[in-house]
């Protein structure tokens, strides 16, 4: 097992005839496990030396049916925390905050620097602050490019790289003709909740409920959460029309089947126009609510409000 493997790309290169000789002995696979942090550098210099030689997968952070069951105490503080060991298992949500704020610090100061882009911190800070605050939103190139003084391209390159270090999500919007105008620009998500909340200084639940971001927060810790369980190649999309039709998230399965999921931070979920509009538009095969309970129960119309530990397990079962 090689750890970092991303400060040594150059490895690569004679690791494939050591490869190549283990194969033709029948050894097939399982000869070397490289981890690593994301790196554009890491993944085009591995496809290139072990193309056909290397499979890939992403770990995600800690998610809820790994520590939370089906206990909504324990749910709220992984969601408040994120997903980083380190910061989940802190002995307080402070000292959790401050290592989530070294964390940012390291990642602004060493880690980035070390993978090629020559971006000031300052601004690359600025910029991860901003998409905390807009958690969830549809993407507004120029708006983000006027408050950081830079061109909507720039903003288009930070987002590239945000996105390939598996920093920030980039949804899809749904487009698929059905015959209606719709909104083409990706939702943006940071993708661990809790280094959303350390960007916006939220330390405790608390707080986090009495902060405008709380409702893109629990998008955002929802949507990543299903994906950690998705099956392989299950693709997730928004769908939104200019007229308020709006699904908070489509899952594509292989074979064409669709659900479509709103997600809302709530206990007592009712559900909007727009989910019905929508559901209308892309016929769904599964509807479902996810909402801040612990239980299940049918909505009418074929919507089920469910937790979000009930949907990670029916996922579980595809």
């Amino acid at each position: 097992m090689l750890d970092e493997v991303q400060r040594l790309p150059e490895i690569f290169a004679p690791l494939r005839g050591i490869i190549d000789q283990e194969r033709r002995k029948g050894n097939r696979a399982g000869q070397f496990l490289f981890l690593g942090s994301a790196s554009i550098d890491l993944l085009q210099q591995s496809s290139e030396s072990l193309a056909g030689r290397i499979a890939y997968m992403e770990l995600y952070p800690i998610d809820v049916t790994e520590y939370a069951d089906n206990s909504l105490e324990k749910l709220n503080s992984l969601w408040v925390r994120g997903g980083f060991p380190e910061s989940l298992l802190s002995a307080s949500d402070q000292n959790s905050l401050n290592w989530r704020h070294d964390f940012i610090k390291t990642y602004l100061e060493r880690d980035i620097p070390q993978l090629g882009p020559r971006i000031p911190a300052e601004t690359l800070e600025r910029f991860w602050t901003m998409l905390a605050h807009n958690q969830g939103s549809v993407l507004n190139a120029s708006n983000f490019a006027r408050n950081l003084d830079v061109s909507s391209m720039t903003v288009g390159r930070y987002l590239d790289l945000m996105t390939d270090l598996l920093l920030v999500r980039r949804l899809k919007p749904w487009t698929v003709n059905v015959g209606k105008r719709l909104v083409k620009s990706p939702k943006i998500y940071v993708r661990d909740s809790g280094i959303t909340h350390a960007l916006l200084n939220i330390s405790d639940y608390n707080g986090l409920l009495g902060h405008p971001v709380v409702g893109g927060s629990w998008e955002g810790f929802v949507i990543e959460n299903i994906m950690s369980v998705s099956p392989s190649r299950v693709q997730p999309y928004y769908y939104g029309t200019p007229g308020g039709a709006e699904i908070d998230l489509v899952l594509e399965f292989p074979g064409g089947a669709k659900w479509a999921i709103e997600i809302k931070r709530s206990s007592a979920p009712s559900v909007s126009k727009g989910f019905y509009s929508g559901c209308e538009d892309i016929k769904p095969d599964k509807r479902f609510v996810i909402y801040s309970g612990m239980e299940s129960f049918p909505m009418g119309e074929g919507i089920t409000a469910i937790s979000l530990p009930n949907l990670m397990q029916e996922l579980l079962k595809q």
